[in-house]
């Protein structure tokens, strides 16, 4: 059954944005009467039906609707520097949507490569992760930070900075991260610089390890949506 994204769905009669219906009625040749289901990205999966397909303006009915559908009993926050090819990136987002994370926060740190994002692109890959999950609650993405500016935002008290280190700090998958609320920093192609690793622990964020291997910014994201999920489980 096919997945459509419908914020503020509601019983009844809906309509699809003009994105959804070009979808639908183009892309996919959805027929009238055929069934289907809808995600808000607030948290309610629906049941429905195509009224009438059209490629601008696609009606609906919902007929069943599900609220805190598959809700997480955590919440993940990912600040990660943005990798200097773009497309490691987007698969980063794309997968860690697919395994849990509540909001990402692209960091500008003194050894970034990439120093720019197009957000509207980049919700576009979150969105079709959504769909292709079945995630009825859509991440928070936020604007490209500076590192300085991001650690005056902080409002998560467990908060942590993950960075390759040879004398290897505690490990994050020992941290308190069952039904918590998480941050943890992860740093560009390059990692952190010392400087911005002793501005992190200033701030009482605590250093942790993801392993004795040195990973990829779009790996440790990964390892660490994965960690909390199956800690979670």
């Amino acid at each position: 059954m096919q997945v459509f994204y419908l914020p503020g769905l509601k019983q009844g009669i809906n309509v699809l944005s003009p994105e959804e219906s070009h979808h639908c009625a183009r892309v996919l040749r959805i027929s009238k009467e055929e069934d289907a289901s809808f995600i808000d990205g607030e948290g309610s999966f629906a049941i429905g039906k195509i009224i009438q397909a059209h490629p601008r303006k696609t009606i609906i009915e919902i007929q069943e609707i599900q609220t805190n559908f598959q809700k997480r009993p955590y919440y993940l926050h990912i600040a990660i520097a943005p990798t200097k090819n773009i497309d490691r990136f987007e698969w980063f987002l794309e997968k860690a949507v697919e395994i849990g994370v509540d909001e990402i926060s692209p960091l500008l740190c003194e050894r970034s490569e990439r120093r720019t994002l197009k957000t509207a692109r980049l919700n576009k890959r979150i969105l079709s992760a959504m769909k292709q999950s079945i995630n009825a609650y859509k991440p928070r993405l936020n604007e490209l930070t500076s590192f300085k500016l991001f650690l005056n935002q902080i409002k998560e008290t467990n908060t942590y900075i993950a960075h390759y280190d040879q004398d290897i700090p505690p490990q994050f998958k020992d941290q308190p991260l069952s039904n918590s609320s998480s941050l943890i920093l992860i740093g560009p192609e390059g990692d952190f610089s010392p400087t911005e690793v002793e501005l992190a622990l200033d701030k009482n964020i605590k250093q942790v390890s993801l392993g004795s291997t040195r990973l990829r910014t779009e790996t440790a994201g990964l390892v660490c949506c994965h960690t909390v999920g199956l800690i979670n489980q």
